[in-house]
């Protein structure tokens, strides 16, 4: 049994098709094929229900794919572990970000790396969703808030500070709160990406901390739909300063209780578990550090 076919089952495994691992190998999908084939003539068993349209792991396939993403990783380790000796660095990186940074910047910012290292691809997925990196073969993820899973490396990048704002057309008509206390005759739109938080905003003053439990007339879990409710003069948001800082420059949208500490929230660089990083992930991790602080104002 050959090495090579149980890293080529483990990739089959976490791309879901014989396609994608042909093209990331630059091999076609009959030699995936023969070697997936080899394995189940040499371990006497079927790893894989195969249809035109989905592939699925048998009782076998699953205790076997456990392992084989060990070989899988521990390759990429020995490989990781010497790539540093090479100048040119090649290989792809897959990674998810979130919706607001990736507008923001973030998607410049890692075209601008791939410029800069053309061995490098990046595939970077927007989404607010807190996939399962191992399972969806992410290299990197920007995540932002308590991270809950363990296994997983966590490398800060900034602190995200959040706002209350709405717009002058809303002082006009229904005027302006002072104090926390003030918001509960108000019209509030709640922010509900976060699992928790959304209804209820925390403020704190001294070493006076409260909890206001808002209610209003719209919700979203998107920020943007959040900020142009808020230019619309719809009511008052609590957002990330980085989605509304550029309206609050402007005059469009007016900051509130500025008196008070708001919402602050950490932004990680997040990856499996590994004893040696590869050094583009490395070197990836410090551009997108870097495009945070050179934008510091924004959070």
């Amino acid at each position: 049994m050959l090495a090579n076919d149980l890293i080529l089952f483990s990739q089959v495994v976490n791309l879901g098709s014989f396609s994608k691992v042909a093209e990331v190998n630059n091999l076609t999908n009959s030699v995936i094929s023969k070697h997936i084939a080899r394995l189940e003539k040499e371990l006497g068993v079927q790893l894989l229900y195969r249809t035109t349209r989905s592939l699925t792991l048998t009782e076998a396939g699953k205790i076997l794919a456990q392992r084989a993403k060990m070989v899988s990783q521990i390759t990429s380790e020995a490989i990781d572990s010497v790539s540093d000796f090479g100048e040119k660095m090649t290989g792809h990186i897959r990674m998810t970000v979130p919706t607001i940074s990736g507008e923001l910047f973030l998607a410049q910012c890692i075209a601008e790396f791939s410029q800069r290292n053309p061995g490098i691809s990046v595939e970077v997925r927007l989404e607010n969703d807190f996939v399962d990196l191992v399972k969806e073969g992410i290299d990197l993820a920007i995540r932002t808030g308590i991270l809950d899973d363990s296994s997983l490396i966590a490398q800060p990048l900034i602190t995200s500070h959040w706002v209350v704002c709405c717009s002058p057309k809303y002082i006009e008509l229904h005027g302006q709160p002072t104090i926390p206390d003030d918001l509960l005759q108000h019209n509030c739109l709640a922010y509900t990406y976060q699992r928790q938080g959304g209804y209820e905003w925390r403020f704190s003053q001294g070493n006076k901390e409260q909890s206001i439990k808002i209610s209003g007339s719209f919700a979203t879990n998107n920020s943007q739909a959040l900020r142009k409710a808020a230019l619309g003069g719809y009511g008052i948001a609590y957002i990330p300063k980085c989605s509304v800082y550029e309206d609050i420059q402007q005059g469009d949208l007016i900051e509130l209780l500025s008196d008070y500490k708001t919402r602050e929230l950490g932004v990680y660089a997040v990856y499996p578990f590994t004893k040696h990083l590869p050094n583009k992930v490395k070197l990836l991790i410090e551009h997108i550090k870097q495009g945070y602080e050179n934008l510091h104002h924004y959070f």
